[in-house]
């Protein structure tokens, strides 16, 4: 007899009302739930007391575990923001078109600007240092405003979006929870201390395969430090323009997405390997996963874009800046990258 109830209060779960079920439940049933749950212990995590009021919440045979909507809320309940997932309203298809997008609009945006030189009587080898360096803003700048163009045109067709997609607050920057300034901070220190802990591993089982990490920088080398133009050029590409588009793109988009399947730290992961291959430099590759993975485990504390732009725009103005200082005074900074 008790299993034939058992077996019927499944029918009543989640669907019939409390005052439904308590009219087909047998009274003596209410103050018997330990008894139950011992003979059928997978019927039901926990039931402090089975009256008519708390019938409702009731589940059986771990119904919704695999849901990831009870995933969801099971992340979010544990307390610990870097674990919440975002609300996206998009499907794959559109997480891959725009992806595919984006990368197409960069790439095309650097060729087209490459082709149109010539034809505004501009040529590259007789141009200035400071010439050059302001015609690196300006296709920095543009190819900026294209692909975030193209991506929040897409993200517009999904209005209205929830409120902590393409988030940018600059309120409470102290804040112990989700203040900006302080996580990045925090995550900008932890970057500091991985990434010299992974360069040191890296040197002890590599050996003298020093010149991997300076490809990126040699080829800003003549510019670094030639004038007060140039530095105030660089740092607007690598320090403003460069954080906004990364991080946007990246942990904006890309990050936020994944966590439709899957959980947030394994979003971060995934996220920070394709923003490490994304530079087109293998040899730096270990390096910029871990401040990959910073700028995405401080994203998902604060839900706040200001943050990872934050520690990428230090990260990459504090470089130039440093070399900058050395150049002048008197280093030789390719043989010192070389050597480091």
């Amino acid at each position: 007899m008790v299993a034939t109830m058992i077996t019927s209060l499944p029918r009543f779960c989640f669907s019939a009302s409390t005052k439904t079920f308590a009219k087909r439940t047998p009274p003596f049933l209410y103050n018997r739930p330990n008894t139950l749950l011992l003979k059928f212990p997978n019927t039901c995590a926990t039931l402090p007391s089975l009256t008519p009021s708390k019938l409702l919440p009731f589940c059986f045979f771990n119904a919704g575990k695999d849901n990831p909507d009870f995933q969801r809320k099971e992340e979010t309940e544990l307390g610990w923001p870097i674990l919440k997932r975002w609300d996206v309203p998009w499907e794959w298809q559109t997480v891959s078109l725009t992806s595919l997008a984006c990368g197409l609009s960069f790439i095309l945006t650097g060729l087209i600007e490459t082709a149109a030189i010539p034809y505004l009587g501009l040529s590259i080898e007789e141009l200035s240092l400071d010439q050059k360096a302001e015609i690196l803003f300006v296709d920095q700048s543009i190819t900026t405003i294209v692909v975030l163009g193209v991506l929040y045109g897409v993200a517009n067709t999904f209005q209205p979006l929830p409120e902590d997609l393409f988030r940018y607050d600059f309120k409470e920057p102290f804040n112990l929870k989700k203040g900006w300034l302080l996580w990045a901070a925090i995550g900008l220190v932890g970057a500091l201390i991985a990434i010299a802990l992974t360069g040191a591993a890296m040197s002890l089982f590599r050996g003298e395969d020093s010149q991997r990490e300076t490809d990126a920088l040699v080829r800003l080398l003549p510019l670094i430090g030639s004038s007060s133009i140039s530095t105030a050029c660089l740092v607007g590409i690598t320090g403003v323009l460069a954080p906004v588009l990364e991080e946007t793109v990246f942990r904006g988009f890309f990050m936020t997405s994944l966590t439709k399947w899957v959980p947030t730290p394994v979003s971060v992961i995934i996220s920070a390997a394709v923003f490490a291959l994304a530079h087109l430099t293998p040899g730096e590759f270990p390096q910029l996963f871990v401040l990959g993975t910073a700028l995405g485990f401080s994203y998902a504390q604060t839900r706040n874009l200001v943050t990872p732009i934050t520690i990428h725009a230090f990260w990459n103005s504090g470089v130039i800046l440093l070399l900058t200082f050395l150049q002048l005074q008197g280093y030789d900074i390719k043989e010192l990258l070389q050597a480091t």
